[in-house]
């Protein structure tokens, strides 16, 4: 008898955290859950390339929150103002 692969091995179960933290991320203001949601898509791809064969649950672990840091880094860095400019509001919406 085969036992069952563990949820976490699974890769639709990752693509779907994937989904739910980018629906977070429409829901909450500013980019918090981006980085998550790239760092857990990345993770699924990975395991539907490897199959059965893919990493133990804390390597797992490690490579989402690596992958996580490394796309937060890179969309800070892309979608930052350029250096020393700021961002000024000169009317308020509700005038």
């Amino acid at each position: 008898m085969e036992l069952a692969t563990p949820f976490w091995a699974l890769w639709w179960v990752w693509c779907a955290g994937a989904l739910i933290l980018a629906i977070l991320e429409v829901l909450v203001p500013g980019f918090v859950f981006l980085g998550f949601t790239l760092g857990a898509l990345a993770c699924g791809i990975l395991l539907a390339i490897l199959g059965s064969a893919g990493p133990g649950l804390p390597a797992l672990l490690f490579l989402f929150a690596g992958l996580s840091l490394v796309s937060w880094l890179l969309m800070r860095r892309y979608f930052a103002l350029p250096s020393g400019q700021v961002k000024n509001f000169d009317h308020d919406i509700n005038d």
